[in-house]
């Protein structure tokens, strides 16, 4: 099993952003997601994974807190419903955003029901997930989702 693997930094400092994790198969899709956020949004990509145990390896670690965990529904094995089950059951801090290209109203109950604060369709709600890291920053959430307090 490899490590989750460690992404760009951005120029912005821990401190002024938001500090992310996600979990993504695609590395086309994550490499996207990873330039567009990095310059749309106040976010620090700390770590990435490919799949379910890999995500969890690395979030449940206490010395690897993220404001904002990404999650994939579909991974490389596992999924992401899997993943946020984990994360809920460690009691894992963090804001839980499922981006995903199946936000089917069944899905999106799920993925609510299981810890998520909201679900983003791949397709056509980027821009809202990007508006989302923006308000997670402005209000000082982000501190206070990964227990380090605002």
């Amino acid at each position: 099993m490899c490590p989750a693997t460690h992404v760009r930094r951005t120029a912005m400092t821990a401190a002024s952003s938001v500090r992310t994790f996600i979990i993504e198969d695609s590395p086309l899709i994550l490499d996207r997601l990873t330039a567009a956020l990095e310059e749309l949004a106040p976010v620090q990509i700390m770590g990435t994974a490919s799949d379910e145990s890999d995500a969890i390896g690395w979030l449940a670690q206490p010395d690897h807190a993220a404001d904002l965990i990404i999650v994939d529904i579909f991974l490389k094995s596992g999924t992401g419903v899997g993943v946020l089950r984990t994360l809920a059951r460690l009691a894992v801090p963090g804001k839980r955003v499922v981006l995903t290209n199946y936000a089917t109203p069944a899905m999106r109950r799920i993925c609510l029901e299981l810890g998520a604060d909201r679900i983003f369709d791949k397709s056509s709600e980027l821009e809202d997930l990007v508006a989302y890291c923006e308000d997670l920053h402005r209000s000082g959430d982000a501190a206070e989702a990964s227990g380090n307090g605002g």
